[in-house]
């Protein structure tokens, strides 16, 4: 085990709030399924802990640390993986990465990270949509952000309908706010994203979906339909409707996945 201490407190700017609880790190590399054959990419290594367990695993890792003040520390501990180029660490906003730069290719590496959770939206729509999609994505998020993603109250949200268009989420597990220093206000949880691909796409494009979705969700409290309609003609609505198969007196959060590709695919 490393004995290298990096000795520098969170930054607020930064939203780092850094695991200590090394059981749950271990949870997070067991999740990901990681093996010495898999390329890692994870966001914001702070001081280590998770990057330790991600290479005892034998993985290749790429770390990405927008935090400078944190380098120098990251490259005393794991001076040897750098050298052996198991450990590849960059300075850099995870938001300016070019995935085309690392090499790195579609269905070939995997996300593990406790990301800043005011990121978390933008950590979704960055590798889910990207043309180098990861094969799997698992990620410390906010309590309340994990059940939305997975619908954990039967209804969906624009939120889990753009997650669940790309893969299958699954929540691990909550990890309580005493597991992270400083501790956050928030409770947080372990959720992994498998099975990433673009085969949802049939018919029509992720923009047009997405612009559906948006459509859709705009007002809650109204029927889908009624959305819709500011952006789709009523007639050519209705019959999207009739062809999809879906009632008119419906809400957005009550449709399935397969009825919102249907949906999309009809209109």
């Amino acid at each position: 085990m490393l004995k290298t201490r990096i000795k520098r407190g969170p930054k607020k700017q930064f939203g780092q709030n850094f695991l200590t609880n090394k059981n749950v790190v271990k949870r997070m590399v067991e999740t990901a399924s990681v093996t010495k054959e898999d390329t890692i990419l994870e966001i914001g290594p702070g001081k280590g802990t998770l990057t330790e367990n991600l290479l005892l695993s034998g993985a290749t890792v790429y770390a990405i640390e927008k935090d400078r003040d944190l380098i120098p520390g990251l490259k005393e501990k794991f001076s040897e993986y750098i050298k052996n180029k198991k450990l590849i660490l960059i300075e850099k906003d995870i938001r300016d990465i070019n995935l085309k730069s690392l090499k790195l290719k579609t269905g070939s590496w995997k996300l593990v990270a406790n990301i800043p959770y005011y990121i978390t939206g933008e950590i979704f729509r960055t590798f889910l949509e990207n043309k180098i999609q990861p094969s799997s994505m698992t990620l410390m998020v906010q309590k309340e952000v994990g059940q939305r993603v997975v619908a954990r109250d039967g209804k969906e949200s624009i939120l889990s309908i753009s997650v669940k268009v790309y893969g299958k989420p699954t929540l691990v597990s909550y990890i309580s706010r005493g597991n992270f220093f400083p501790a956050p206000n928030v409770d947080s949880a372990i959720i992994t994203i498998t099975n990433i691909n673009k085969d949802f796409f049939k018919g029509f494009s992720e923009k047009e979906l997405f612009e559906i979705l948006k459509t859709g969700f705009a007002h809650k409290r109204k029927f889908l339909f009624s959305n819709l309609s500011s952006i789709i003609s009523g007639e050519k609505l209705q019959k999207a409707f009739r062809k999809a198969n879906i009632p008119l007196n419906i809400r957005g959060e009550d449709l399935s996945l397969s009825q919102w590709r249907d949906l999309a695919a009809s209109i």
